[in-house]
């Protein structure tokens, strides 16, 4: 009996040093991106090497940046920390009527090309864009990423070179990633005011967002493995990362908010963006639902609901 124990004790220890060291080596993997683009054919994958991937992890290589706007624009680089940010200005020519600069915020694993489509919209309806890649992203530089607590800095950056330009009328947009990044800026940094802000598809806490990333990407059980994800990319970036909560840092804000989500998120709860709304400290705010959308482009899924819900809070 004594001997069944100790092996007993012995298989649990390996077990335990087993499934941390899967989780180590899969924190790092979600939170560094490849310096590596993304080929026009990633080809297609085995049921075995997929379940490998799930399990083991995979490198997460950045997504490409292609160019597809048809509106004038300005490419450039701005500072944040040791980080340079790519970007794209899209200025109206000095003889129209400007409403103010948009500053647009990416989600995790994407780039500034992904919200072209918003871009252009909010161009149109007479605004001019600024729009950035994250750190680890697209075309900037650096290779780690937190989800939102370090790209705070990045927030910051672009806030302060719009408002340098001269901009009164300031309005921010942040997707998912760059929406947590927006509240946490604005939470951080008091000086940071914009006129308006847009935010969709917003987590409401680390735990959230990890959850859903164990449930939908992984497909493993959500505990123990999204804290074990957390307390390792916690150790790896060198910073608490179950602190990372947009839920609590949206009381701060009081300017007028619109918040937008998918009743279809597969990512983001209904209880999440509700606790994001409610918490608003914002007198002036709006909830939009999007049926039979998920965790996606809402613009493009709904555009007519989205075109009219935005035009309508930024003209309101």
């Amino acid at each position: 009996m004594k001997k069944f124990f100790k092996r007993f004790g012995y298989t649990l220890l390996v077990v335990f040093v087993l499934i941390n060291a899967i989780c180590i080596w899969q924190a790092f993997t979600f939170t560094h991106i490849s310096t590596e683009k993304i080929s026009k054919t990633t080809g297609s994958k085995n049921i075995i090497e997929i379940k490998f991937d799930r399990v083991f992890g995979k490198e997460h290589p950045r997504q490409l940046v292609v160019d597809s706007l048809t509106i004038p624009h300005q490419t450039l680089y701005i500072k944040s920390d040791t980080n340079k940010l790519a970007a794209w200005y899209l200025k109206h020519n000095k003889d129209s009527v400007k409403k103010g600069t948009v500053i647009m915020f990416h989600g995790y694993q994407s780039s500034r090309s992904e919200v072209i489509p918003e871009a252009t919209a909010f161009y149109n309806m007479g605004y001019n864009v600024f729009m950035i890649d994250f750190r680890a992203h697209g075309l900037s530089t650096g290779d780690a990423c937190t989800m939102g607590y370090y790209e705070a800095d990045d927030v910051e950056a672009a806030y302060n070179f719009i408002k340098s330009a001269g901009e009164k009328n300031i309005i921010m947009w942040g997707g998912s990633m760059g929406a947590a990044a927006l509240v946490k800026a604005m939470y951080d940094d008091s000086t940071i005011k914009p006129s308006k802000i847009i935010i969709e598809k917003t987590f409401g806490t680390m735990t959230d967002a990890v959850k859903g990333l164990v449930k939908n990407t992984m497909h493993e059980p959500v505990q123990p493995m999204s804290t074990l994800l957390i307390f390792w990319g916690s150790v790896e970036q060198g910073v608490w990362m179950f602190n990372m909560k947009p839920e609590l840092y949206v009381k701060k804000i009081t300017c007028p908010a619109l918040v937008q989500w998918g009743s279809d998120d597969e990512h983001v709860s209904k209880q999440e963006t509700e606790e994001i709304y409610n918490n608003l400290g914002s007198l002036k705010k709006k909830l939009v639902i999007y049926p039979n959308c998920r965790h996606e482009n809402l613009l493009l899924k709904q555009p007519v609901l989205w075109k009219t819900s935005v035009s309508d809070f930024l003209n309101s």
